[in-house]
């Protein structure tokens, strides 16, 4: 059973402060959908909590059967704009090595190159390089990162970016088997994800300050 507690979170770009008073709480099965216009703080809340950004006050605490851990980021898994592959390697390559360095999250096991590449439909892509590909077979490509290594958390930055209708049902049900299985799932996106009872937060830029889930 995995918690994540955002309290008082702030954040500033440059030398704006995006938002403060940030707070919410997710439990495993859960989801936030995180909305609002460009530049109102959606992928700065997303990158802070992934630990790849600076917060300003608040906290991050991820519990795991009531116990938080040391680093909370090392709970998560972080999709952003980039797909974060090498274009010169093929794709088993690439799964390989997000997988040798991810490793597993205790309470869960990663797949198998083959059987994630499998699970976005793109399995007989596995021996080219990662650079043929079109761009959203690259990009469900990097989606098949999170299933490698397993990771309770999921923090999407626009996951759905150059996908298809399709590709973006086969998400949307990754994205529930995730959640069945006791993980959490944060998106930031200006599409509703097939996200199906999550709770919602609408980002205001630097209009915001001081409100809760």
């Amino acid at each position: 059973m995995v918690r994540l507690t955002v309290r008082e979170l702030a954040a500033t770009r440059g030398d704006e402060r995006i938002f403060s008073g940030l707070s919410f709480a997710l439990t495993a099965g859960e989801a936030l959908l995180i909305t609002g216009k460009n530049g109102s703080g959606k992928s700065t809340l997303i990158r802070t909590i992934a630990g790849l950004l600076p917060q300003d006050e608040g906290e991050i605490v991820v519990a795991q059967s009531g116990v938080a851990i040391p680093r909370p980021a090392e709970a998560c898994h972080y999709l952003g704009h980039r797909n974060a592959m090498k274009r010169d390697l093929t794709v088993e390559e690439n799964l390989v090595f997000w997988k040798g360095l991810m490793g597993d999250f205790a309470g869960g096991t990663g797949l198998g190159p083959d059987d994630a590449a499998d699970a976005l439909g793109l399995a007989s892509l596995l021996h080219l390089p990662f650079g043929y590909l079109s761009a959203g077979q690259q990009r469900r490509m990097a989606m098949a990162k999170l299933l490698c290594a397993w990771r309770p958390i999921w923090l999407l930055d626009e996951p759905t970016a150059a996908l298809d209708a399709q590709s973006e049902r086969i998400f949307a049900g990754l994205m529930s088997t995730h959640r069945q299985k006791g993980g959490i799932v944060l998106a930031a996106t200006h599409q509703s994800l097939g996200l199906e009872a999550a709770q919602a937060l609408v980002m205001k830029g630097f209009e915001y300050a001081g409100s809760s889930l």
